[in-house]
């Protein structure tokens, strides 16, 4: 789960930290240089987002084009008087801002010019990065918003700098001055001495003065991806000598949320409770300092919330809850996963995120064919206002219950279109027209017709014929087609296709999933008036037995006796095998297309998104309304 900006991470500092290089010049020295603190007092321990704090642009990732404008400008001479930098907490403002003034005031290895190049230290870049440096002035606007701060800094810009070549101001957090401090700010930021360096880092870019943004040259600092944070997490632990796994970089990625600062600081904490035993941090350590639910335990809670399944769903949850999971936690999750199964519907490539492991990627791809827009859309609103109620709540492990109860029963109520669709096939044929010549006098009286009982009334009144005819239609309802009532809720299945689809009907995700990735089909003999359906299968891997989940289910949906038996022989090969070979043959066949193989030879960088069938059926407007998941695109290659 995403960490909360308002809450910070343990061990956090003031001090941004980006993301950093450790095959970067600098990276070696700091760390060596930092070496012997992991043995001296706790007094003197460096948290992690301060001892690997980058010194330099090179060792700087993910910030390539501030770092293109800036070497331009320095080596044509165009270097700004003034800077904003802006970005999400912990993702580099102020480390990037002393650089910045490191390179400014850079004078060393016979250069005495503004520098980019910040590969060896200078006169001044020690004292600069450690905040130190007396024409290098850090002024927090948290903490001195007055009018009266300002003016303490236009009366001293007058001065020249006592060693450096210019007076560098660092405001941080600019945008909690005050209106008039601002307003005093504005004449001397528009007319600075040659002297005088301003640079502003904030998080709010919005609530800054647009007179103040005309000013300054702005720089993005780019949110980090979970790649570039588990890259910095690898490097760190191998700078330390930790081990970790992928699942855990991958935790503790995703729970940073684009912030090195807090990547860093939660792996100061996961060490902190390991302890010596470096080897004890694993994904359920990390998942309980962060009080996560694990992954594959939120997808078994999703897929019993979308099947309607109440009870199990509830006692998941409470066993999650007993685990130590937060119930906010735990709705969240369920709501960014069912964002993430939305984005697997129309983004191409959306199911190869490493942060999700294969039988997860898996589980999502059948969910995303299971589940139609309308249903995930209806989902997602309740779990995004529930997310709400649960932290305003006075109890959040009742309001999640409340909210999942909610969620369980909307997820079988049927959309309109579908409610539509039923009320359609419920009505009655149309009666043939009466004959309107008179019958013949001749003609014996016809028999009076008797009264219906007080059973047949009732029932035909609950019937879904009743419901849309008029009472003489009503009437006319035979007992022979009353009794044949029952017959038509009995569902043939002529081919284990039909099985598929019927359990994608019932909305089973964990059982549809199981039979397209594990199971190898190997007999199917469809039932019969007299007899019921047998089916034969063979389990793939470590599939487990679904047999007699098999069986009952399919009693109950089709109304008929199925027999599911397991088999040693081979069988056919699993439907995600059949869908990936269809998949690499048009791979294939694309490659061998002679304009395909142009197209790459001009753009040798470019790859095969997606591969549509031109010749592929149109489907009827009824088919696109009622699985709402027509892949426009074509399948991924």
């Amino acid at each position: 789960m995403m960490q909360d900006e308002n809450q910070p991470p343990e061990n956090e500092t003031s001090d941004s930290a980006p993301v950093i290089d450790a095959d970067a010049p600098g990276f070696d020295m700091l760390a060596e240089a930092d070496a012997e603190n992991n043995v001296q007092s706790g007094a003197d321990y460096k948290v992690l987002a301060r001892k690997y704090r980058p010194r330099n642009f090179d060792d700087l990732i993910g910030q390539e084009s501030m770092v293109r404008t800036l070497t331009n400008a320095f080596e044509t001479g165009r270097i700004a008087h003034a800077f904003m930098l802006t970005g999400v907490r912990g993702v580099g403002k102020t480390t990037t801002a002393r650089i910045l003034a490191r390179a400014l005031n850079y004078t060393g290895d016979g250069v005495d010019a503004p520098s980019i190049n910040l590969a060896h230290p200078g006169t001044h870049c020690e004292a600069i990065m450690d905040g130190s440096h007396v024409d290098v002035i850090e002024m927090d606007a948290a903490s001195r918003t007055g009018i009266g701060d300002i003016r303490e800094i236009i009366e001293n810009v007058r001065y020249a700098p006592a060693a450096a070549r210019f007076k560098v101001y660092i405001i941080d957090e600019v945008h909690m001055l005050s209106k008039a401090a601002f307003n005093g700010l504005l004449k001397t930021l528009e007319e600075p001495p040659a002297h005088v360096k301003f640079i502003f880092a904030t998080t709010e870019i919005r609530q800054v003065p647009v007179t103040v943004l005309s000013r300054c040259q702005r720089f993005d600092l780019r949110r980090l991806t979970p790649e570039d944070t588990s890259a910095l997490l690898d490097k760190v632990s191998a700078a330390e000598d930790i081990k970790l796994n992928d699942e855990v970089t991958a935790l503790i990625a995703r729970a940073a949320d684009g912030s090195a600062r807090d990547a860093l600081s939660l792996l100061d904490r996961a060490l902190a409770h390991a302890g010596d035993a470096g080897d004890a941090i694993n994904a359920e350590t990390v998942r309980g300092l962060l009080g996560l639910a694990d992954r594959g335990r939120v997808f078994d809670l999703f897929e019993m919330l979308m099947g309607g399944k109440l009870p199990e769903a509830l006692a998941e949850f409470q066993a999650q809850y007993e685990l130590g999971a937060d119930p906010a936690v735990i709705i969240a999750d369920l709501a960014e996963l069912t964002h993430w199964i939305t984005r697997l519907k129309y983004v191409p490539g959306v199911d190869e995120d490493v942060s999700f492991s294969q039988s997860a990627r898996a589980r999502g791809r059948s969910a995303a064919e299971m589940l139609s827009t309308r249903v995930l859309s209806r989902a997602w609103q309740v779990l995004l206002k529930g997310h709400e109620e649960t932290q305003t709540a006075f109890n959040t492990r009742a309001a999640a219950e409340m909210i999942l109860i909610r969620l369980a029963h909307m997820a079988d109520t049927p959309t309109p279109d579908e409610l539509v669709r039923q009320y359609e096939s419920a009505k009655p044929a149309p009666t043939p027209p009466a004959s309107a010549s008179p019958a013949p006098a001749s003609s014996p009286p016809s028999a009076p017709t008797p009264a219906p009982s007080a059973s047949s009334s009732s029932r035909g009144s609950a019937s879904p014929v009743a419901l849309g005819a008029v009472p003489e239609q009503a009437a006319a309802v035979s007992p022979a087609s009353a009794a044949s009532q029952p017959a038509a809720q009995i569902r043939l299945l002529e081919s284990f296709e039909a099985l598929l689809e019927l359990v994608s009907e019932k909305r089973d995700l964990s059982l549809r999933h199981a039979l397209e990735h594990g199971v190898h089909l190997v007999h199917f003999e469809a039932a019969q008036a007299d007899k019921g359906g047998r089916l034969e299968i063979r389990l793939a891997g470590e599939q487990a037995n679904i047999a007699q989940d098999l069986t009952r289910k399919l009693r109950e949906w089709t109304g008929q006796n199925w027999m599911v038996s397991l088999s040693s022989e081979t069988g056919d090969q699993t439907i995600a095998s059949r869908r990936q070979t269809a998949a690499d043959i048009r791979h294939e066949a694309a490659m061998a297309d002679p304009l395909v193989k142009a197209a790459l030879d001009v753009f040798p960088d470019a790859r095969i998104e997606a591969i549509t069938e031109l010749d592929a059926p149109a489907l009827s407007p009824a088919d696109t309304d009622a699985g709402g998941d027509t892949d426009i695109g074509g399948e991924d290659a």
